[in-house]
């Protein structure tokens, strides 16, 4: 049996960026931004490396996301895609009278991937809206230097990557 796709968001989930620099030195420079990586990111994506097959996909410019996953992926011509705002669609929300960006995973079908087999971690429940089932939840990221998101979500998905169907599986109090 093939890997299950694990599909990670950048910012806020692996990665802050920022056009003003923090309290501490950033890890790495990316144009005007400042960025600093989540603690326990090395050791994360080893990890589900060795679990999944991983992708990318991001809600930030093309040129963006390449550029940071060239910095934090030490071998990123192994990831099985790398997407960015231009796979979004745009929606707007009437309650909060604003534009978010969706993350269609019917896209990522159209691969060859099965959705029970998909899961995504992603900071953010609106970019997954029509996708619960696959979602894993990650609190934001600001530039915490004690964050310990990634360290602690790793029992949980080694145990995900044994499921046959990780849309049956109850991710919002993983934690």
């Amino acid at each position: 049996m093939d890997k299950q796709l694990l599909i990670l968001d950048l910012d806020e989930t692996l990665v802050h960026a920022s056009e003003r620099p923090l309290d501490r030195e950033p890890d790495s420079r990316l144009g005007g931004y400042f960025v600093y990586r989540r603690p326990f990111l090395s050791e994360f994506l080893a990890a589900v490396r060795e679990w999944f097959q991983v992708a990318v996909w991001s809600s930030a410019s093309s040129h963006y996301v390449h550029g940071i996953v060239w910095q934090i992926f030490p071998d990123p011509e192994r990831l099985r895609f790398v997407w960015s705002r231009e796979r979004c669609t745009q929606r707007f929300d009437p309650e909060r009278w604003d534009h978010y960006w969706l993350k269609n995973l019917r896209k990522v079908k159209r691969l060859g991937f099965p959705l029970e087999r998909v899961l995504m971690i992603d900071d953010s429940a609106e970019a997954l809206r029509m996708h619960y089932g696959n979602h894993l939840r990650l609190r934001p990221f600001f530039g915490e230097k004690d964050d310990e998101q990634l360290r602690r979500v790793l029992p949980f998905l080694q145990e995900l990557c044994q499921v046959e169907n990780l849309r049956t599986v109850e991710k919002r109090y993983w934690r």
